[in-house]
C-alpha cells in the first residue's frame, strides 16, 4: 500500500452494497412505480443512486422474501426482441399500505446517506 492508494480510496470510494433489509425496501419503492424485473432493479439502483450496489444474491433473496410474505407476485413476460421471457414482479393490492411504508424507509435512508457530508466526500461506512 502507498499513500496514493489511500488518497485514491477517498477520491473514488467503493460502492455501498445493500443488505437484505435495505433491498426489500428499495425493491418496494421501485415496484410502487410499476412492474419490474431483476436486472432492471439492479440497473435502476446504479443509475438513480450511484453510491449503492445490489448483488444478485441479495436481490433474489429479497424478492423471495417478498413473495413468501405475499407482498409481491411474479409473472413471466415475453419482451419483444429478447430471447427468453423475463420474470416480472408487482406489488399485490392488499400489500400496498405496508409497501408504501417500507418504501418510505428506503427513501428516507437513501436521502440521508446521499446528503451526508461524509458520504459526499467519499468517507463513510462500507
Amino acid at each position: 500500500m502507498k499513500f496514493e492508494d489511500i488518497y485514491q480510496f477517498f477520491k473514488d470510494p467503493p460502492p455501498f452494497y445493500l443488505n437484505k433489509e435495505l433491498a426489500v425496501c428499495y425493491v418496494l419503492a421501485v415496484l410502487l412505480r410499476g412492474d419490474s424485473y431483476g436486472t432492471e432493479l439492479i440497473q435502476l439502483l446504479e443509475t438513480e443512486h450511484p453510491l449503492y450496489r445490489l448483488s444478485d444474491t441479495v436481490l433474489y433473496s429479497a424478492l423471495k422474501f417478498l413473495e413468501d410474505e405475499e407482498m409481491v407476485t411474479g409473472y413471466w413476460k415475453k419482451v419483444e426482441g429478447r430471447g427468453r421471457p423475463r420474470r416480472m414482479y408487482q406489488i399485490r393490492s392488499e400489500a400496498m399500505p405496508q409497501a408504501q411504508d417500507l418504501a418510505r424507509l428506503w427513501q428516507d435512508y437513501a436521502v440521508k446517506r446521499d446528503s451526508h457530508p461524509m458520504v459526499q466526500s467519499g468517507v463513510g461506512d462500507r
